[in-house]
């Protein structure tokens, strides 16, 4: 599977948030990498510029490519409803959100999907499993037996993520 192997914190930076979890680099330079990235005078974007940075930010927050970004896009102007709020609710829907939202791997990019039983009694799995993380509505949790099951999908007010799925419905629409 292909992914970006890239930089996060220049990532991060570009975009003056924590996309890839807290990053230290944003917190001794707060603003964008590069030689130009501490000028005062930055232009004022175009309205496709604001429109195709969002669009890149989620992508990179959920570690997508263009092509997984734009098939999911089509699926969730395809079915009822707000098609930005479809498109945020199939991003959390993956799998490997899902392994992350419910504390099992500590980034999206974690490679663990499931527990065996012989495992459970790793330590870094203990670790992991008794770590008190934010519990979210959708997903459900057994501490017990280290599993976890995706209930429903959440609604746009109950995902963290601070993304604006207006603009990257917009820029698709061209």
């Amino acid at each position: 599977m292909a992914r970006y192997r890239g930089p996060k914190s220049k990532i991060a930076r570009r975009f003056r948030e924590p996309i890839f979890g807290r990053d230290k680099a944003l917190e001794k330079k707060n603003y964008g990498p590069g030689q130009h990235g501490n000028s005062r005078r930055r232009p004022k974007l175009s309205e496709y510029a604001v429109q195709l940075a969002e669009k890149q930010k989620a992508k990179y927050t959920y570690g997508l490519l263009e092509k997984q970004f734009r098939n999911l896009f089509k699926k969730a102007a395809a079915k009822k409803g707000i098609t930005g709020e479809n498109l945020l609710k199939f991003l959390e829907a993956r799998l490997d959100n899902t392994v992350f939202r419910l504390g099992i791997a500590p980034t999206r990019r974690g490679d663990v999907v499931s527990v065996r039983e012989r495992s459970k009694s790793l330590e870094i799995i203990a670790d992991a499993a008794g770590s008190v993380r934010k519990r979210f509505n959708w997903l459900e949790w057994d501490g017990g037996e280290l599993s976890g099951k995706f209930i429903s999908y959440p609604e746009r007010s109950e995902i963290p993520e601070n993304i604006k799925e207006q603009l990257i419905v917009e820029l698709y629409s061209k």
